[in-house]
């Protein structure tokens, strides 16, 4: 993990006195690092973070992260502490540094405060498995995450999700599968470990496509990936099909 020193110390320049800690979580500390796996990051500051420090850390990420080894595409989340300590729902991220949006911030966006229903379930996980970078414990600084939370976030990515099935179908049926897991069980899965569950429960027809992007995962970078007709025809009925099962599990079948 020699590649988050950089990364690590990004954040402390630019934060100075107002970092209070930064967290390592996501598949670095949940089964390992896959091929195309991002470094997830999380860090929590004092205060929101100014125009300067926003396009000082957004210039250091954009040299930093990378689609290949040995850079790893980072994905970094800035909260204030005061905005998730008290606990409310939906939870504010106040800078969000995603390698999927690298041509948004190479033609002048520059992460500012939004709502991120997703940051429940970031915090579940970075909780229960995080790594300390710097700073005190993460339980020390951060509420827990009430489980009815948890399960509005995941249920609300789904749309998202929906956005991107055309286009994404490794990571929307992946992540799909940890939300039907999350919902079904309260747990937060590894995707290959998650995707294996769904597989168990899903009926014959409908797991060629996610046994393949759950191969991918393990093996294959995006440079890499392929999927063909038959297998990309598959990816809407599979997904349906989960959908179908967490709407029966919320009452809504």
């Amino acid at each position: 993990m020699d590649h988050l020193t950089p990364v690590v110390e990004l954040v402390a320049d630019v934060l100075g006195p107002e970092l209070i800690g930064s967290y390592l979580h996501g598949s670095a500390v949940l089964g390992g690092l896959k091929p195309a796996s991002d470094v997830d990051l999380l860090v929590v500051s004092r205060r929101s973070l100014t125009p300067d420090r926003r396009r000082a850390l957004l210039d250091g990420l954009l040299r930093l992260s990378g689609l290949e080894v040995p850079l790893r595409p980072i994905e970094l989340v800035v909260v204030v502490q005061s905005s998730v300590r008290p606990w409310r729902y939906p939870p504010v991220c106040d800078f969000l540094y995603g390698e999927w949006l690298r041509s948004s911030y190479e033609k002048g966006l520059v992460p500012e405060p939004e709502e991120m229903p997703d940051l429940a379930v970031l915090l579940t996980t970075a909780l229960a498995h995080g790594r300390t970078l710097s700073g005190p414990p993460l339980a020390s600084l951060v509420d827990p995450v009430p489980h009815k939370d948890v399960v509005a976030a995941s249920v609300a990515g789904i749309q998202l999700l929906m956005e991107d099935i055309d286009d994404d179908e490794r990571n929307v049926l992946l992540t799909m599968a940890r939300t039907w897991v999350t919902i079904a069980t309260g747990q937060i899965l590894p995707k290959d470990q998650a995707a294996a569950w769904a597989l168990e429960r899903l009926p014959a027809e409908h797991r060629p496509a996610p046994a393949h992007a759950r191969e991918l995962y393990l093996n294959s970078t995006y440079a890499e990936e392929t999927w063909s007709d038959e297998l990309r025809r598959g990816v809407r009925p599979c997904f349906d099909a989960m959908l179908a099962r967490i709407d029966a599990l919320r009452g809504f079948g």
